[in-house]
């Protein structure tokens, strides 16, 4: 018989959808934040980056500048997480700002110099170091609800630039879903038709949707793929 083998607490899983976000106190370049305090009652996108001056990490923090006003039209708030210190991440948006015209990084980026912020936030690259062999934070991002718990996450590698418009679609369908008994289908955009959740019966949905909404007929002829319309 082969023994269970309880995992130790490296190889425990880290934070993930549901958890909540531990409310760190961080040095920023907008000051001093506890992230708790700074989501409020906002969504509030908390993205980490490998290293300060690096190209993929430029370009990136430059496309989350630009989605700003779209995100402040939804209430979103931005936390951009280095491992470098403040001093380093200021001298760095100056050649983000250059490289992506029209963009103002209005948001605060955290340091984490002693790579503490990042193994709390489950955003440690297990294969990336710096010089010393420190660890290196992953391309890591949460989306974080009013509830201070976690929505979505997603994890790229170093190589692998984030699409924005892909967290912009992303934040919209959770914030759709927060306030509608929705959920948004595949390669959902918004405009676009949303799903009735299936804990929704019809009679409710009819009360819920008065624009009405569409079953579709398939072959189980289990009514449960319901579209209808939203204006998000």
């Amino acid at each position: 018989m082969i023994a269970a083998v309880r995992p130790s607490i490296s190889t425990m899983p880290g934070l993930t959808i549901g958890d909540t976000i531990p409310d760190l106190e961080l040095e920023t370049t907008h000051g001093k934040i506890k992230i708790h305090d700074y989501v409020g009652d906002s969504f509030c996108i908390i993205f980490s980056h490998p290293a300060d001056f690096t190209p993929v990490c430029t370009t990136e923090l430059g496309g989350m500048a630009k989605c700003m006003p779209e995100f402040q039209k939804s209430g979103v708030k931005l936390l951009g997480v280095s491992c470098d210190d403040v001093e380093s991440h200021k001298e760095w948006i100056k050649d983000v700002e250059s490289f992506t015209p029209g963009s103002h990084v209005r948001y605060p980026i955290a340091a984490d110099p002693k790579r503490e912020a990042i193994k709390q936030l489950n955003m440690v690259d297990p294969d990336e170091k710096d010089a010393e062999g420190k660890p290196l934070p992953s391309r890591a991002l949460h989306i974080v609800g009013p509830d201070r718990k976690v929505k979505a996450s997603m994890l790229y590698p170093a190589s692998t630039g984030r699409s924005m418009e892909e967290v912009v679609r992303v934040v919209q369908s959770l914030q759709l879903a927060a306030k509608y008994m929705v959920a948004t289908p595949v390669n959902w955009k918004p405009g676009d038709p949303v799903v009735i959740s299936p804990g929704v019966s019809d009679e409710e949905a009819k009360r819920m949707f008065p624009q009405g909404f569409e079953v579709k007929d398939l072959p189980s002829k289990k009514g449960y793929l319901r579209f209808t319309q939203i204006e998000s």
